[in-house]
């Protein structure tokens, strides 16, 4: 992954910060393995560098797929990602975005964002958790 010093201006510079989602970005969530499998294939696809996914820690340990402001409302996501943005459900969703260098725990980056893929691109991840639900849907 390439974890250059990118310049976003929605990341802050030092530890962590809360942002709303739909302003700067929208974000699917989706919790333990499952978030793992789809991010991993994510970056296969794309070079290693599929776009900024934050990780958390503890909790319900997931990760947050960083989508263009506006974007997740778009599509139809299975059941096993939640859709954080402008015109989702919950309008008033934060989501925990780490420093890129630094004390960030209980945060992590899974993925920067780069000059190309400032966003993860939406069709993609929803083709990827697609087959991430069809293939752990019961039988």
């Amino acid at each position: 992954m390439n974890w250059e010093n990118n310049t976003c201006e929605w990341i802050p510079t030092a530890g962590c910060a809360l942002l709303k989602t739909g302003l700067w970005f929208d974000a699917i969530r989706v919790p333990g393995t499952a978030g793992d499998r789809v991010a991993f294939l994510l970056a296969a696809d794309c070079a290693g560098e599929p776009g900024p996914v934050v990780g958390e820690l503890i909790g319900p340990r997931r990760l947050s797929f960083l989508l263009p402001p506006r974007s997740a409302p778009r599509y139809d996501w299975p059941p096993i990602a939640e859709s954080h943005g402008r015109y989702a459900e919950d309008v008033a969703t934060f989501i925990g975005i780490p420093a890129l260098a630094g004390y960030t725990w209980p945060l992590f980056w899974f993925a920067r964002p780069t000059a190309e893929r400032p966003f993860v691109d939406p069709a993609l991840l929803h083709g990827k958790l697609q087959t991430e639900a069809n293939a752990h849907a019961p039988s």
